[in-house]
């Protein structure tokens, strides 16, 4: 499914979205819309080079060996069932995979993490390590971790310069996560972000 084009301009300074950014682990019940969730994700993986290559987050060797994961609610995105769609960065566009909603179980998951259940959407970083192991050996697993460290970043201001609030949880057994989510099991997890309107 091909997102809405993101935008590239806001109406908050990059200054404003870093001092006002908070973690936060209560959100109410109200619906996304797709061009949010088309910005979240552009914002963590989208392609920002004039050439089609080139990503939102730094990339040790630009070898990009992270994927983003959207785990959708039911009634919690407007034009999107629940489930989890996995988002390709080149043709901005997601795919459905599993064909309900996880978050329960993802929160479970997550050392049973309740409150990240009410976010209506949940972003899951996940690395592959194989794509930059290659270039660079077992050191190419620590920039992995950094570059997690900066796309989690970037969702944080871009919900924050939506109206959005999200939080972010490192805390869960990788094996259920991965089970729960149905991801291949070279993806592994290393963040998942809860976003929504905050209560």
């Amino acid at each position: 499914m091909r997102l809405p084009d993101p935008q590239h301009d806001g109406n908050v300074s990059l200054e404003r979205a870093i001092r006002m950014r908070r973690t936060i682990r209560s959100f109410d019940g109200r619906a996304l819309s797709l061009h949010q969730v088309s910005q979240l994700l552009w914002s963590a993986q989208g392609i920002t080079g004039s050439r089609g290559f080139k990503r939102a987050a730094p990339s040790a060797g630009a070898l990009y060996p992270m994927d983003v994961y959207a785990v959708v609610g039911a009634g919690c995105v407007e034009g999107l069932d629940p489930g989890v769609y996995h988002y390709d960065p080149e043709a901005h566009s997601i795919s459905l995979g599993r064909e309900e909603d996880a978050r329960r179980e993802v929160a479970q998951a997550s050392l049973s993490q309740t409150w990240m259940a009410q976010a209506p959407l949940n972003l899951s970083i996940t690395a592959e390590y194989s794509r930059i192991t290659g270039k660079y050996g077992e050191r190419g697993i620590r920039y992995a971790m950094i570059e997690a460290g900066h796309i989690g970043q970037n969702i944080f201001l871009q919900a924050q310069a939506m109206g959005l609030a999200a939080g972010i949880v490192g805390s869960f057994d990788d094996e259920k996560l991965t089970r729960v989510m149905g991801i291949t099991k070279t993806h592994e997890p290393l963040l998942v972000m809860p976003v929504g309107y905050k209560r």
